[in-house]
């Protein structure tokens, strides 16, 4: 992998613009193995193991009118979770309309969000004579959070429910990423998010465990590929790509990068090694655990 300056390449600055979105909290049933197999061990799971019922955020039309993909189009082979990537730019407001249709388990729920400003009321997170309106959402209420990302705001954030219902929500894939360039930056052509979780006894990305279940990203010789990298739960994590670097704060190469509860990180390269990669956690037992995927590069 080439490492210069083409991954961070300047784009004129774009105006400022309101980022207007509708979310919604949905009740699912989620596999974690959907072929039901650890492509490496050949340990087979039945869906007793694997199938559980939980809410997640999903991405609508305007007015909750028509459900749409989480994820963009390109990024990946499966949706729901994480939640919609939510992206701008530094200087841009957010708008973001939610609507609580957990109609599975009528629970609170709420959308808390890291890394950007806010007044009180958009802060989503619970505390009895002390939140409002905005951090317990009752079934079929919905409520509006406005957002500004600031100059410090530039990167990659979480957001996840910090209602009542935040224990049992985290642990069932309620959250999802903020990404935010830069002034100057350009859009990537390929945008990758990955969260590492715990879930049960399985440790997933994006919600699911094992080759041929975790997210297949694709991109071509030439793309400027970035990945939003983020871990929910109470475990830390090492994210690694066979075959790539790329260059870290202080301007040396790295291969693998830690990130903690609720931490969250980017990374860009312009791709130049076409083949068939693995992206893991490289603890040893996280990944015999199922956080393990496939990364293709192809030629144009």
């Amino acid at each position: 992998m080439r490492l210069g300056a083409a991954a961070l390449a300047a784009a004129p600055v774009a105006p400022a613009a309101v980022r207007e979105s509708w979310v919604a909290a949905v009740p699912v049933t989620w596999n974690m193995v959907p072929n039901g197999r650890d492509a490496i061990t050949g340990t087979q799971y039945d869906t007793a193991q694997t199938v559980f019922p939980t809410t997640v955020y999903r991405r609508y039309t305007k007015g909750w009118k028509h459900p749409l993909f989480n994820a963009p189009l390109g990024s990946g082979n499966q949706d729901l979770i994480p939640g919609p990537l939510l992206r701008g730019r530094v200087g841009d407001r957010f708008v973001i309309h939610f609507k609580n249709l957990d109609s599975a388990f009528r629970r609170p729920h709420s959308m808390h969000f890291h890394g950007v400003h806010y007044k009180p009321s958009s802060d989503g997170a619970y505390l009895p004579g002390f939140s409002g309106g905005d951090a317990d959402v009752g079934y079929r209420h919905t409520w509006t959070y406005r957002l500004r990302a600031g100059r410090d705001s530039a990167g990659v954030w979480p957001y996840h429910d910090h209602s009542p219902s935040m224990d049992a929500s985290i642990a069932g894939g309620m959250y999802g990423m903020l990404s935010i360039l830069g002034p100057h930056e350009r859009l990537p052509d390929r945008e990758f998010t990955v969260v590492f979780a715990e879930m049960g006894a399985l440790q997933t990305i994006d919600g699911r465990a094992f080759v041929g279940n975790t997210p297949v990203f694709t991109s071509q010789v030439g793309d400027l590929v970035q990945w939003d990298v983020m871990a929910m739960g109470s475990e830390h994590h090492t994210f690694h790509v066979h075959g790539h670097r790329w260059i870290a704060p202080d301007g040396t190469p790295r291969d693998t990068q830690t990130v903690g509860p609720a931490e969250s990180f980017r990374i860009r390269w312009r791709e130049q090694d076409p083949g068939t990669w693995l992206y893991h956690c490289h603890v040893e037992q996280h990944m015999m655990a199922g956080m393990i995927g496939i990364y293709r590069v192809s030629r144009p």
